[in-house]
């Protein structure tokens, strides 16, 4: 088993586990229902990351598993995302990088991933002089599942704080300045994730005498 993190890239998009793989969400300039993959447009997301990554470097990690996506996260400078514009709490601050999504596939939530994930993005920013990151969160639990914002709870966790409050979606933020310095590898703390053992599908052996 091996387990390494890689930058998103638009041939990684392919690759990316469902259902949020092709969703165009924040990259969507007209308003939308606030669902995961109501918009849904797999080349325009190939177009949006060779543009960023162009403009302004890496905007994503995607953790792999024997080369299989197990999730990714997703982020850059607010103004990246034209769905922000259209938020009820306003768009997020200039000197901030917009964290627009964390997603973990079925197979791999609730073993810590999402955390890992997160963290990835966070030595990736801090490594570029990046100062402050933000995040729509979306404040009901039972919304989340199917929400493009992340959880409330999860940013709280991992020391966000509420930047705009709103009853539904609140901005929050993190200064990237109050983290601890890291000491350990984020490869080893991928590793030692004890996700579910993944069973690969088996490929029939060819009949008797087809060869």
């Amino acid at each position: 088993m091996a387990r390494r993190f890689k930058a998103l890239t638009p041939q990684r998009i392919d690759e990316l586990p469902g259902p949020c793989d092709c969703c165009t969400y924040w990259q969507s300039t007209e308003r939308l229902e606030p669902v995961c993959g109501s918009a849904c447009d797999r080349e325009a997301l190939k177009d949006w990351v060779r543009t960023v990554r162009r403009e302004w470097g890496d905007c994503g990690r995607v953790a792999y598993e024997d080369g299989e996506a197990l999730g990714f996260v997703e982020y850059a400078p607010g103004s990246y995302f034209p769905q922000t514009r259209l938020m009820p709490v306003g768009v997020p601050d200039a000197d901030a990088v917009l964290l627009a999504c964390v997603h973990v596939a079925p197979g791999a939530q609730r073993h810590g991933l999402g955390g890992v994930l997160l963290q990835a993005a966070l030595r990736d920013l801090a490594g570029r002089g990046e100062r402050t990151l933000e995040a729509y969160a979306v404040a009901d639990r039972d919304a989340a599942a199917d929400s493009p914002m992340i959880t409330a709870d999860f940013l709280f966790d991992h020391g966000f704080t509420v930047a705009r409050p709103h009853p539904v979606y609140p901005l929050m933020r993190l200064e990237l300045s109050t983290l601890a310095a890291w000491t350990d590898s984020l490869e080893a703390s991928l590793a030692a994730l004890q996700l579910p053992l993944r069973v690969r599908a088996r490929v029939p052996a060819p009949l008797a005498g087809s060869r």
